[in-house]
This record gives C-alpha cells, structure tokens and sequence, in this order.
C-alpha cells in the first residue's frame, strides 16, 4: 500500500511539477530582468517562438508515445519551408497552394520514415538520421543552395498578423494541440497509438495493425513539420535550406521533458504545450541575460537528459 501511495505521489509531482517550474522560472525572471522579459513585445516573442516548437513537438509527440523517434523533422522543415516558398513566389497564385505544397512534402518524407520502420524493419534511429541527412541536401540541391526570396504577400500575412489580438502562429498551435490531444484521449486511433508504445507484440496480439499505425504516425510527424517549414518561411518572409537546423532537438526535449516517456506508451499530451513554452522562456531568458548561445545547447542537452532519466527512474518505481 505504501508502495503504491508512493508511485502516485511520484506521478503526480512528473505531472504537475513542470507546470509549476514553469510558472516559477517565469516569476524569477520578471524579477530579475522586468524591463526586457515582462515586456509585451517580448512575451508575444515568446508565444510565436513557442508555437512553431510546439506545432512540431505534437508531431513528434505521436512518434514518441508509438515507441519511435524522428531526428529528420529538422530538415523535413527546410525543405517544406523551400518547397512552399517556391510556390509562393509566383504570380497570382492562391495562398492555399504553398500550404498543400509544405504539409504534402513533409508528410512524404514521414510516409518514408514510416515505411523505412514499419516495413523495412529499420531501426527509427537509423532512417531518420539517413533521411535528416538526405533531405538537407534535396533541400540545399531544390533551392541551389541559397534562400529563395521574393514571396507574396498573402503568404506573409500567414504569420505576420493577430487574429482576435491573438498572434496567428499562436492560434495554429492551439488548435493543433487541441485537435492532437483529441486524437489521443478521445480516439481508437489514439488508444492504439498508446498501445503500440506499451507493447507491440501486446497490440499485435489484440488485432492491431502495428505497421499502418506506425506508418500513419511518422506520416502525422512529417504533416506537423511540413506545417512548421511553412510557417518559418512565412515568419521569416524567405524559403531557407538552413531552417530547422536543430529543431528535432527541441521538438524532443518539450515533448519528454512535458512528461511523454522515451519508451513510449505512457504521458499527457497537454504536457507537451507546457515543455514547448517552457524551452521558449529558457531560451528567452537566457537571451536577456546575456548567455551564449552555445553554452544554451549545453543546457537543453542537460535538461533532456535529467528528463530521461527521471522517466526511467519513475518506470523503475512503476515496476
């Protein structure tokens, strides 16, 4: 009984412990630095910083919880954000048309993904590094290496507007998040997604199709990133084969230090939003304090680690 008390108790602080460092690392540093991060300019900076993160942390989100990994969303985010804007740079074309274009290329690559794990028996780690490389160079070969410039309007406005004073990219997020956290909680889809990453040979055993599903959740993956590409070239008005460099990274460290567990099978999807707006006010705070930004990298690695390690401390508990 103690034993079980005390799991509970484990699980409870991995649930609301990190909206409670988050809310405190947010007093301190408006107590430290008022002027600079208790500004609104600089608190909406933090929300669309935040918000393309966390469009693509609730992709990887579903990889994740499948028991699965996906280090090429990076370069899924250059080529999407290249393919869009190439599309957006020609006369008279409707805005619609650059954003089928991202989220159909960034959902081929993670089709590819899917199928390079689901049937080819790869390792996840394997042929999404093969691809974050090889997609990196299509991205570098499609836009001849430099960033393609030049967009329209409308495709701008994408990004670069409120809507009810609300930041667009903020409003994406918050249906995408919603929409994802139904998926989950209130599908078969979801459930099975969460089955996977329990156990295959379990979820095999009761009926489910463990190769469509992982195939259907590297390809939700690519869609979140080719949406993310898209919204980085709006935001930055050019398509860039660099962009994305290092946002698998970020996408990883919200969604697990949120409270999914590497393993997979187990975690809220709220905390995935939580970890995203908790890595956009370290990375802002350390900004304004001054820290390099290699010596940032260094935390963010630490922070993933520490994450890690407390999942598999709790599972350990768990068991």
């Amino acid at each position: 009984m103690n034993k079980t008390i005390g799991n509970n108790r484990f699980f409870n602080f991995k649930e609301f412990g990190i909206l409670i460092a988050f809310f405190m690392l947010v007093a301190a540093l408006m107590i430290i630095s008022p002027n600079a991060f208790a500004q609104p300019r600089n608190l909406i900076n933090i929300l669309k910083q935040a918000s393309i993160n966390g469009i693509l942390s609730c992709g990887m989100m579903f990889v994740i919880i499948a028991g699965g990994i996906d280090l090429s969303a990076g370069s899924t985010i250059a080529l999407s954000g290249v393919a869009a804007a190439y599309f957006a740079r020609l006369d008279r074309t409707p805005v619609l048309l650059p954003i089928l274009v991202a989220v159909a290329v960034g959902g081929l690559v993670g089709a590819v993904n899917g199928a390079g794990v689901a049937y080819a028996n790869l390792p996840p780690f394997i042929i999404t590094l093969s691809t974050m490389t090889g997609v990196r160079g299509l991205a570098l070969i499609v836009s001849g290496g430099s960033p393609i410039y030049g967009l329209a309007g409308s495709f701008e406005k994408l990004t670069n507007q409120f809507l009810l004073g609300v930041p667009a990219l903020a409003v994406y997020f918050i249906i995408i998040a919603l929409f994802s956290g139904f998926i989950l909680v209130k599908t078969v889809f979801g459930r099975r997604v969460y089955a996977i990453g329990g156990s295959e040979t379990t979820a095999r055993v009761s009926g489910i199709n463990v190769k469509k599903m992982k195939l259907a959740v590297y390809t939700i993956c690519g869609c979140m990133a080719g949406i993310a590409g898209l919204l980085v070239a709006s935001r930055t008005v050019q398509g860039s084969p660099t962009a994305g460099d290092g946002y698998e990274m970020d996408a990883i460290a919200a969604v697990v230090i949120g409270g999914i567990s590497m393993s997979g099978g187990a975690g809220k999807w709220y905390g995935t939003i939580i970890g995203a707006l908790l890595l956009a006010v370290i990375s802002n705070g350390l900004d304004i304090l001054g820290v390099s930004s290699n010596y940032q990298k260094i935390i963010k690695g630490v922070i993933i680690a520490v994450a890690v390690y407390l999942d598999l401390r709790g599972k350990a508990k768990q068991e």
